[in-house]
Order: structure tokens, then C-alpha cells, then sequence
């Protein structure tokens, strides 16, 4: 099972692939992050990068930074098709999680693939 991940302008961007260990790919195939539990979003590096909840993807200081399309705020755009899948790099030794700040109603200024792409 795979979801859609969308940035605030509806384009897709990346996806879970649920039946690969939750790893979170970009739509050109290169594999980011995963989610650990169901909810908190770890790099390869290693690095804590934020929360998955309700649909919605949000960075460190809790900004909204993508969607799911029933959370989408606005119309998804059409969803071309998807690169091969690349190998993942080994996980590498995980932060501690960070403490959930207070959830922001904003977006966040940095693209959907800037902020997943910091867990290269």
C-alpha cells in the first residue's frame, strides 16, 4: 500500500510505502526517510524530522510541510508516473525525538522535498 504526499500547492511530491518498511520516497525514487511507529518521521541520517499525523506532515516546529490528499487544502494535481524505486541506505543511529510543539495553523516555507531531502 503507498500514499501520496503533496505539498501545498497540490503537486505530488513524494509517497509511503507502507509495504517497504513505511519509507517515505521521493517521487523520483530516491528514499528519504521512514516513519517509525505511525507517527514521527526519522531520516537515513538519522535525524528526527518531524510528525505524520492526520494526514498531514509536519516539521520541527510544528508547520504544516505536506498532506495526504484528504488533508490537501487545495485540488491535487495530476499525479505522473513514478521512477524506480532506488536502493535504501542503511538507518543510520536515530535522534532522540523531539518534544511536539504546539501544532502551527501556517504552512511551512520550505518545499515539501527541501525539508524530506534533510533526511538524505
Amino acid at each position: 500500500m503507498e500514499e501520496t504526499l503533496y505539498d501545498s500547492k497540490g503537486n505530488a511530491v513524494a509517497y509511503i510505502a507502507y509495504n517497504d518498511s513505511a519509507t517515505i520516497y521521493l517521487w523520483n525514487g530516491t528514499p528519504v526517510a521512514y516513519l517509525e511507529g505511525d507517527k514521527t518521521i526519522y531520516g537515513y541520517n538519522g535525524k528526527h524530522l518531524g510528525w505524520y499525523e492526520d494526514g498531514i506532515v509536519r516539521n520541527l516546529r510544528g508547520e504544516k510541510a505536506g498532506f495526504n490528499k484528504a488533508a490537501l487544502p487545495v485540488f491535487a494535481k495530476f499525479e505522473p508516473f513514478k521512477s524506480f524505486k532506488k536502493f535504501k541506505p542503511f538507518k543510520a543511529f536515530k535522534q532522540f525525538a523531539k518534544f511536539k510543539p504546539f501544532y502551527s495553523f501556517g504552512s511551512s516555507n520550505e518545499p515539501l522535498s527541501q525539508y524530506l531531502m534533510a533526511g538524505r
